[in-house]
């Protein structure tokens, strides 16, 4: 169905633009991952931008729902408006994209995003951005995206934006003409990514986040023309005799595109089209012999580069070469973090960083900044943040001793096993806990519930044929409900048990037994959630409405089953109460999961309560880390 297209630039085509393009990330996730051989073969650069994306995605939508109900639950936000301002809208996409970027393409995405942003929040007065508007927005994206890389390399996902740019300064008219001048000189671009970078060549491939950017601008044309760029029918032929392992692709504008006009594989391949052109339009792509023989398919995107690769320069060749930026020995780790630090500091902490690795990307501003490296000591990387300011968020990947990077050799397939559990954890403590237990986590941290991608991302690091996934909040039953559809279109058979605590989840776990049918563990893990009440004790943000009366902010509050039934000041006699509520109607066990916050004491006086008040009650005690609420309790 052809989108409704947009004049301007303003709030309702940045959310427009947001939604569209997730949804043409998430076509086209699969492709992006499988041609990803810069700098790291790790295969993940279209979930890295997907969930960056999402992330933008979110936080434009809490804008715009927070205007369409205001304050008091009036109807229209600041002034009755009704919906935000381009440059509130705008400033969303940037912080969204910025909190939630991932691996080094989505770093800069975001930092694309947040110099168009800069642009179109310049005068928060303005109601929409015309075409010039856009142009200059187009232009400090890319510059922005250029500085914060402490090495730029041609033929990467910056020469695509520089190449945008370029084209869409030198167009006239207004935003839908800009937007697809953008995309056209973004297409050309990637093309010729693969003459610029040896490595793209050998494999086959354009660059991946250059793919991925270009999906995005193909979403931008789609929201300002109501159409996104059509598909050209045909495929690319290739050139060559059978026998050779060698076909050449014809890049020329009759070729095969995907929905956003992207030339897409020839069949079976990794690749998509784009190389330094010879006279004709004729192009040298390496594929893999059609046949099957030189082209493992099941063994993940970095082996199938490396089969790919065969075809120009032999097998093995590629660590050998001098210009390969993937090289034997490259760094172990991939650190990721938020910032809140001054610039002056984030000035010392590049130098630093750029000192201990490689793959340097620092993005952000205003004192808030997402730091993105690859090095060899990831302890180093933190301390570096540390006294540069006060990291957070911080996520540390190990490459793993059988990845291309850090051996330069084919990755052997993985067997899947046959079950697993994923589930949603809000603290490091029960993190450890539900690993120990066996199961995929996913980290729910204070105030930053996870996205579908993120569930959908553990899903596939499990590995396995069959997934139970819990929740273990009621407000992510939706977001759990999508990402289990999603996994279930990629093969997976999923089932979601709608726990509403970790308590219900260990619970859950507590009963998993692999070996059984999949239907009867999911059967026993459903009636061990449901028989298990749940309880909270927290602080109170501000004044509000509850059932158990007006609280103030700062007072104790004891929540069962989801609703607020204890107010108090104290949190131990608090927790008492709720717990004397909930073993009133019975219980055999008693989980105490305590917060890092939680008094020292609380645990051993609740411990006595039910020892010298309920005969026959266990009880056991997590230390859940980090994890928002002050106590968790569950009563089986």
């Amino acid at each position: 169905m052809a989108q409704v297209p947009q004049t301007f630039f303003d709030a309702l085509a940045v959310r427009t633009w947001c939604g569209l393009a997730l949804t043409a990330l998430g076509r086209a996730r699969e492709e992006i991952d499988a041609i990803n051989v810069y700098p790291v073969a790790d295969g993940d650069t279209g979930t890295n931008l997907y969930l960056t994306m999402e992330s933008a995605v979110a936080a434009v939508e809490a804008v715009f729902e927070g205007h369409e109900v205001g304050p008091g639950g009036h109807p229209g936000g600041s002034g009755g408006a009704g919906k935000p301002s381009p440059a509130d809208a705008a400033r969303a996409m940037a912080h969204g994209a910025l909190i939630g970027a991932r691996g080094n393409s989505g770093t800069i995405l975001a930092q694309l995003l947040r110099g168009m942003a800069q642009v179109l929040a310049a005068d928060s007065d303005t109601a929409h951005t015309d075409g010039t508007g856009l142009r200059l927005a187009f232009r400090h994206a890319a510059d922005s995206a250029r500085r914060a890389v402490a090495h730029p390399v041609e033929g990467t996902v910056l020469s695509v934006a520089s190449a945008a740019a370029d084209a869409a300064g030198t167009t006239d008219g207004g935003c839908g003409a800009v937007a697809r001048a953008a995309y056209e000189g973004a297409r050309e671009a990637l093309a010729a990514t693969p003459g610029q970078l040896a490595v793209l060549e050998r494999a086959g491939v354009v660059d991946a986040g250059g793919r991925g950017l270009v999906a995005v601008l193909g979403a931008l044309v789609e929201t300002f023309t109501g159409e996104a760029p059509g598909a050209v029918p045909g495929r690319l032929p290739r050139v060559g005799h059978e026998g050779s392992g060698t076909f050449h692709a014809r890049v020329d504008t009759g070729g095969a595109e995907t929905a956003d006009g992207v030339a897409a594989p020839v069949d079976g391949g990794a690749g998509a089209a784009g190389a330094d052109a010879a006279p004709g339009g004729v192009a040298s792509v390496a594929y893999g012999d059609p046949r099957g023989g030189s082209l493992p398919l099941d063994s993940g995107p970095a082996a199938r580069a490396d089969a790919h690769a065969a075809g120009a320069v032999g097998p093995g060749d590629v660590d050998e070469c001098a210009d390969s930026p993937v090289e034997q020995g490259g760094p172990a780790f991939e650190v990721i973090y938020l910032l809140e630090a001054e610039d002056d500091a984030v000035d010392r902490l590049r130098m630093r960083l750029d000192g201990l690795g490689d793959s340097l990307v620092v993005v952000g501003g205003d004192g808030l900044w997402n730091v993105h490296v690859h090095v060899d000591d990831a302890g180093a990387a933190v301390e570096a943040g540390v006294e540069a300011g006060r990291p957070y968020r911080i996520r540390i990947t190990h490459f793993g001793l059988g990845d291309v990077h850090t051996r330069g050799g084919e990755r052997p397939p993985r067997e899947r096993v046959q079950r697993a559990v994923v589930a949603v954890v809000p603290g490091e403590g029960l993190a450890g806990l539900y690993t120990e237990a066996g199961a995929t986590t996913v980290l729910a941290r204070p105030g930053e519930p996870p996205a579908s991608g993120e569930m959908v991302e553990a899903v596939r690091r499990a590995h396995a044929r069959e997934v139970v996934l819990l929740p273990n909040d009621a407000d992510l039953r939706h977001t759990a409900a999508a990402a289990a559809e999603q996994a279930r279109a990629e093969g997976i058979r999923v089932a979601l048990i709608p726990t509403r605590s970790a308590v219900q989840g260990i619970a859950a776990l507590a009963v998993h037994e692999p070996e059984r049918r999949f239907d009867e563990d999911v059967v026993s893990m459903t009636s061990a959630a449901g028989a298990t009440r749940y309880a909270e004790v927290a602080l109170a943000e501000r004044q509000s409405w509850t059932m158990a009366g007006i609280c103030q902010a700062g007072d104790v509050l004891g929540l069962i089953d989801g609703d607020v039934s204890v107010i108090g000041s104290d949190v131990t006699a608090a927790a008492e109460t709720v717990l004397d509520r909930m073993l009133s109607a019975g219980g055999e066990l008693v989980t105490l999961v305590l917060g890092d916050e939680a008094p020292e004491s609380i645990a051993d006086h609740l411990e006595a309560r039910v020892r010298e008040g309920y005969l026959g009650v266990d009880t056991v005690v997590y230390r859940g880390g980090r994890q928002g609420a002050l106590l968790l309790i569950g009563v089986e």
